[in-house]
């Protein structure tokens, strides 16, 4: 597991989960430098914690003493820092063969599926920890309570981490239990189809070390094709091994009863989240069989469940402007926009859903446009800034979200749907557009998460 390496060096330092690979290795006492085309709070963060950040890449960036170089699959071929790196004889990996390394060396859980995962792990890791397992916790978010933010470094033998399934990456991960939240069309620009989407899926649950476990997600139509094994579910008002029923909602909080199947259905209690969302219990259930699988009592899910904030850009309540709610959250598939949608009109009864909503990566958005058409005309009022254009992606640059707007009107003339060409455009039209009282969701994975943090 990379023993003797002395300095690392990371090729786009700012990415969430780079940063919490770096972090480790400043942890593991290995000296860290990195390189990034746009410096941030992340790759600020990173370098207050020890390592050395550069803005840009460049040969000059790859100082004498470089033994590792870890870059993201965006990087191409061509970058300098890798040219140089090889150039020298020096080892390189993506972050997701480092992962899968670093995997090797604990019991690995790994959280995956098109949607959830982020949550999951970390509402994980936290019970683990309220247990005193002690695990190390990797996760693509900021967690509150996590001294690292998206990084829990613990001496206990589990580690869980987020398994991301773009271009299968998760298939070097070396796992003993899989918690496998639900399967969707996505990435289309590397899988065929949904098909190939659950080949993958199946071949990374075959791969598991030893007798391992799938905990999985039985309402899921998209999981149910699969030969999962020795397999533990939980759903929403299904029955099977860890199930809920009875769920409520009021303003800022819901709470659900849970149940285990043995002989009979026993009602093990309770949990409350303060964290919205009917996507979000069947997240807590997820990390709830996961850990009670791995004896954890249950009283001890519910405490640390209940205590749970969230994280970082899932429905993450940002703060108030102009007497209006900002949220910012990360969801850029049309389940994660609707459910987002749905959230906010549960714990914010009766008020305007202003959703202000930045497409991610061209193709995807040109794959599953008509989803997105039928979810962003749940929120009362959208503002679509032009789609984030991603590097390294397979982009199809004749779509645009002025051609959402356009079938937005098609499907609904009286809806309030508008284009703006940038960001600076969509603040435009906000600052137009929000009133005391109204709730602004800003939503997407590229960078208008920047314009939450502007208004606040």
């Amino acid at each position: 597991m990379f023993t003797g390496i002395k300095h690392a060096h990371f090729v786009g330092i700012g990415g969430i989960g780079m940063s919490a690979l770096a972090k480790w290795m400043l942890h593991e006492g290995v000296q860290v430098s990195g390189s990034d085309m746009h410096l941030s709070d992340i790759t600020a963060d990173v370098e207050r914690r020890g390592a050395k950040v550069y803005s840009g890449h460049a040969v000059s960036n790859m100082v004498e003493g470089v033994d590792l170089v870890i870059h993201t699959p965006a990087v191409p071929e061509d970058n300098l820092e890798l040219v140089e790196a090889r150039r020298r004889g020096v080892r390189t990996v993506t972050n997701f063969e480092f992962l899968g390394e670093i995997s090797a060396g604990y019991s690995t859980i790994v959280v995956t599926g098109t949607n959830g995962k982020s949550t999951t792990t970390a509402m994980l890791g936290r019970i683990l920890e309220e247990a005193g397992y002690d695990p190390t916790v990797l996760v693509g978010s900021l967690v509150p309570g996590f001294a690292d933010g998206n990084l829990r470094v613990g001496k206990g033998r589990f580690f869980v981490v987020e398994g991301c399934e773009y271009r299968a990456n998760m298939l070097n991960l070396k796992p003993e239990m899989i918690v496998l939240t639900n399967i969707e069309e996505d990435h289309l620009d590397f899988y065929r189809d949904l098909a190939h989407i659950q080949e993958t899926f199946q071949a990374f649950v075959d791969g598991m070390k030893g007798q391992g476990m799938v905990v999985y997600n039985v309402g899921d139509v998209g999981i149910r094709p699969l030969q999962l094994g020795r397999a533990v579910g939980y759903g929403r008002d299904i029955i099977t091994d860890y199930f809920s029923r009875d769920r409520a909602t009021e303003a800022g909080s819901q709470k659900v009863r849970v149940y285990r199947k043995e002989d009979k259905e026993v009602h093990l209690g309770d949990i409350e989240l303060k964290i919205p969302g009917a996507f979000n219990i069947e997240n807590a259930l997820a990390a709830t069989a996961a850990a009670m699988e791995l004896g954890v009592p249950f009283a001890t899910c519910r405490r640390a469940l209940g205590a749970f904030l969230g994280t970082w850009r899932r429905f993450e309540r940002v703060g108030v402007w102009r007497g209006a709610d900002v949220i910012s959250d990360y969801g850029h598939h049309p389940t994660g926009v609707a459910g987002t949608i749905e959230a906010a009109r549960e714990f914010f009864p009766g008020r305007r859903i202003i959703l202000c909503y930045q497409p991610h990566q061209h193709d995807r958005t040109a794959k599953l446009f008509d989803g997105f058409v039928e979810v962003l005309r749940l929120a009362d009022h959208i503002v679509l800034p032009e789609i984030y254009d991603v590097a390294g992606r397979n982009e199809n640059s004749e779509m645009s979200s002025k051609k959402l707007v356009e079938a937005i009107k098609e499907q609904d003339s009286a809806k309030d749907a508008r284009y703006a060409a940038d960001l600076s455009v969509a603040e435009t039209e906000l600052r137009d557009l929000v009133k005391a009282g109204d709730v602004v969701l800003i939503m997407g994975a590229g960078d208008i998460d920047d314009l939450a943090r502007k208004f606040i």
